[in-house]
């Protein structure tokens, strides 16, 4: 496996990103299935937002695989990050949940040597 794949805070940041990335096409996506169903006046915002949701959703799995194993996550996290997948804006939350309990070991930054 390549190192940049097993540095805790490499994983870390691109989990953040992934989840958020995921939210935010979730938000599109609804935004398009409201003007189809509800406006009935296009279908271009489901079609265009729909494979990118799906296309985020499966690398969002794939990150949250990836961080249960570098940062060595229990089973219930791991479980809990990819449940928060499935409601919309859920993974923007488990973000901030696991930076917030030390489960995301984002910003911190390697020690800097005096002198």
């Amino acid at each position: 496996m390549p190192a940049v794949l097993t540095d805790p805070r490499t994983v870390a940041r691109a989990f953040r990103v992934v989840a958020v990335a995921e939210a935010v096409t979730w938000v599109l996506l609804l935004a398009g299935m409201f003007v189809k169903w509800v406006l009935r006046t296009s279908e271009v915002g489901v079609q265009l937002a729909g494979p990118v949701h799906g296309a985020v959703f499966v690398v969002y799995v794939a990150v949250t695989l990836l961080a249960w194993r570098v940062l060595r996550w229990s089973p219930g996290t791991a479980f809990l990050a990819l449940l928060a997948s499935i409601p919309p804006l859920c993974t923007v939350w488990f973000e901030r949940w696991a930076q917030r309990t030390g489960r995301l070991p984002v910003g911190e930054t390697a020690p800097t040597p005096a002198g």
